[in-house]
């Protein structure tokens, strides 16, 4: 089965086709530049690089969420348009996961990957290879880093930390957690659309209508139509 591994939920730009037995072709970017102008251009692109057609693709994965409002949202708009313009399966996957199962599949402990999330905040969630495959340990989360850590104290063994955002808490986690905070390179920072797609590949498809990103918190704009709305009743 050829899979279309798509993820634009930060400011990486992923896209990638695997089947059971290899990744056929990967494009990642880290820029911040417009996804909504670049994705679809690179999809191509890779596509007519493996000398594919789009009707060759059986199934979509995409990263759902969380991360960037807006570029969670046209991740998941594109792989919905795609998925029902082609008649395929569509699988949502957590980008937290994704960053997780690139890094986790060798590491003894737990993974924490994380984006920032402004103020003092993280996404973040605790995951482990147990048993052949990723378990989640911890739920997706948003959650101030200084409580997260504290929060980690009590997990036996020691935890990596993996994602672009990492340096903008490295000092908290580092204080709180001492030699059992472990930190991925740089060159793992940047989520694979491979894993995504390996991580979707056996799962089946959700319903296209009725899929939705998971924003975890609600969009800024959102938040405050809703607290206006509460303080006119």
């Amino acid at each position: 089965m050829k899979v279309l591994a798509i993820d634009t939920s930060n400011y990486s730009l992923g896209v990638a086709v695997i089947n059971e037995e290899q990744v056929i072709g990967e494009y990642i970017t880290n820029l911040k530049k417009n996804h909504s102008v670049r994705v679809m251009p690179a999809i191509e692109k890779l596509l007519q690089d493996c000398e594919m057609k789009p009707v060759d693709i059986e199934k979509i994965v995409v990263a759902k969420g969380p991360g960037s409002y807006t570029g969670v949202r046209i991740g998941v708009t594109i792989a919905k348009t795609l998925a029902w313009t082609l008649k395929i399966p569509l699988v949502g996957i957590s980008s937290l996961q994704v960053l997780a199962a690139g890094v986790g599949r060798y590491f003894g402990g737990g993974v924490s990957p994380l984006f920032d999330a402004r103020r003092g905040q993280i996404y973040t969630g605790l995951y482990q290879f147990q048993n052949g495959g990723l378990q989640t340990l911890a739920q997706d989360q948003i959650i101030l880093t200084t409580d997260w850590v504290k929060q980690l104290q009590s997990f036996e063994g020691k935890v990596l930390f993996v994602g672009g955002d990492l340096p903008i808490h490295r000092g908290a986690i580092k204080e709180s957690l001492g030699d059992r905070a472990v930190f991925a390179e740089i060159t793992e920072h940047n989520p694979r659309p491979a894993e995504l797609a390996l991580l979707g590949h056996d799962l089946p498809g959700e319903d296209v209508h009725t899929f939705v990103p998971n924003y975890i918190r609600l969009a800024e704009a959102e938040a405050k139509w809703l607290e206006a709305q509460r303080e006119l009743k």
